[in-house]
């Protein structure tokens, strides 16, 4: 008798009495670890996704583990006979913009000005000799998604981009969305969330072509939950009404001048220079981030003519509208349903993922999986998709339910585990699309202005840049304005994460800059329930007048 486990995208008949971490070895999977299976680190994650009922019982090392998340190194096979599926927070490739798509500014044509420089061999932070180096100096953007974390290293004297990671955010431990993970932050010891994230990236940049002893800064963006818990600060305000960052409570206070963070990297746990700074870039307020605030910059907002949206289509979605003149911001809370969580076949943007869908004249599906390779799941873009094709097909109405009796959707039959949607799911991104739309009503509405008065609508995020535009009007997703004012830009936060990273002077333009936003708070207004309520219909939406 065995065990027929499914670890990543590997596949073996085992026996048991081995640890998780034991099977991955076998099937040359690397798993995160610093403390050589010893249960110490809490860096060898995996997700259960089935046959959990074959695994031993968690142990005190993994009582700050929630749902199935376990530690591989503590966890065995104990049953002879079964199905386990399980993978790694790293478990491939994930597909990542190398640099954004058609923005007005790109980093690569800044007139560098770094906050690290060179002098012979002296290097300086600030105009500090701070040490001695003849090789090249480098520096970090991090964008850090509720869901995925993206690294960027450049060469400070060039502004060439030397290498790029990205990861699923191990903290999904505890919870998929923030405030879960402010709750987990708020009732654990240890700043558990903070470590583990700093592990994994140690570990990608462990990977990368150069000397961690050559990273001498790092520029954070983030959402103020995911910036504020990196730099290992009380996250417990961004929590409560009126959700500000401890940030926002002390320059209100008088006890900061600005809501940037500064802090040694060391202190943050990152294996870089020991006189490496860490920088966080400024919030706008309350949930609307530093992740906002790096796309503004990325669109040259503080200069616009012309109106301008932004959105960054994830867990937290950021919305930003205006020009030069006047800026409005909000922060939806949609969830992680976009990008795979909480769908039963949902994954990220992964190999194996179904990332285009297409219903065929017998009524099946036509997909297209990432790399090519047997699907696995199914990711954002092709959800969209999905949802699209259902509509269009009449197998699902405007109100989310399926027609002609149908219980689920199977895209692809997979043995004993087909890839399918259900209806379940579908409420998941119907509530998810519900605060989406009511953040864009609102937004608009406050500003005083309709859809159709827009000029350039910017789709950022690796979501945005991969959805399918016709699809997404469809289902009610972005707004049904004419195609050549939507522009799919990419990571637009990563790339203003590199021009802050770059350039002193745009740091304080943007310290400049988040102080002239309006944040629109969308739980205080009044007509956020209609809003919703409508959003969650799966159909094209107009401008709706309050």
């Amino acid at each position: 008798m065995s065990v027929e486990l499914y670890f990543n995208n590997e596949h073996a008949s085992v026996t048991p009495g081995s640890s998780l971490f034991e099977y991955a070895e076998s099937l040359g999977i690397r798993v995160p670890t610093s403390c050589l299976k010893q249960g110490k680190c809490k860096e060898c994650l995996v997700e259960i996704v089935a046959g959990g009922e074959c695994l031993s019982a968690p142990v005190a090392q993994e009582d700050h583990l929630l749902d199935n998340f376990r530690l591989s190194c503590r966890t065995r096979l104990v049953t002879d006979s079964g199905v386990v599926r399980c993978h790694t927070l790293r478990r491939g490739d994930m597909r990542i913009e190398k640099r954004a798509m058609r923005l007005p500014v790109q980093h690569q044509n800044l007139q560098l000005d770094p906050a690290v420089t060179r002098e012979g061999e002296r290097i300086l932070l600030d105009g500090e000799i701070i040490d001695r180096r003849s090789g090249p100096i480098h520096g970090l953007a991090v964008d850090l998604g509720t869901t995925t974390v993206v690294i960027r290293l450049l060469n400070l004297e060039t502004g060439e981009i030397i290498a790029d990671a990205a990861l699923e955010n191990p903290q999904r431990f505890g919870g998929s969305e923030v405030m879960s993970r402010i709750h987990y932050d708020s009732t654990h010891r240890g700043k558990l969330l903070q470590r583990t994230l700093a592990r994994y990236v140690n570990h990608a940049i462990e990977e990368f072509p150069v000397h961690p002893a050559s990273i001498y800064e790092v520029v954070v963006a983030g959402n103020s939950t995911m910036r504020d818990l990196f730099f290992r600060l009380d996250v417990y305000s961004i929590g409560q009404s009126p959700y500000q960052s401890i940030t926002e409570l002390e320059r209100a206070g008088g006890l900061r001048t600005t809501t940037s963070l500064t802090a040694p990297a060391r202190r943050l746990l990152l294996r870089l220079n020991p006189k490496a700074r860490a920088y966080g870039l400024p919030i706008i307020s309350g949930h609307v981030g530093a992740d906002a605030a790096a796309c503004m910059l990325a669109v040259d907002i503080a200069n616009a003519e012309r109106l301008v949206a932004i959105m960054d289509i994830g867990t937290n979605t950021e919305l930003i509208v205006g020009n030069k003149d006047k800026i409005l911001a909000a922060s939806c809370p949609a969830g992680p349903a976009f990008e795979g969580g909480n769908i039963s076949c949902g994954m990220p943007g992964l190999p194996g993922a179904i990332e285009r869908v297409r219903i065929n004249d017998e009524g099946k599906a036509d997909c297209s999986v990432i790399e090519g390779n047997e699907p696995q799941g199914i990711c954002g873009s092709g959800l969209i998709d999905l949802l699209s094709e259902l509509l269009r097909t009449g197998h699902l109405n405007t109100l989310g339910r399926f027609e002609h009796g149908d219980k689920r959707f199977v895209l692809h039959e997979n043995g004993a585990r087909p890839i399918y949607l259900n209806e379940s799911d579908i409420n998941e991104l119907a509530q998810a699309k519900g605060a989406n739309v009511a953040g864009l009503q609102i937004v608009f509405d406050e500003y005083g202005i309709g859809f159709e008065d827009l000029e350039v609508f910017y789709l950022a995020g690796g979501f945005g840049r991969h959805l399918n535009v016709e699809a997404a009007k469809r289902i009610g997703l972005i707004p049904n304005i004419d195609n050549t004012k939507i522009l799919q830009v990419g990571n637009a936060a990563i790339e203003g994460a590199c021009t802050a990273l770059l350039s002193r002077s745009k740091r304080v333009e943007l310290e400049d800059l988040v102080k002239r936003v309006r944040h629109c708070r969308l739980e205080t207004h009044p007509g956020f329930f209609d809003y919703f309520v409508e959003g969650c219909q799966f159909k094209p939406f107009e401008t709706m007048i309050q």
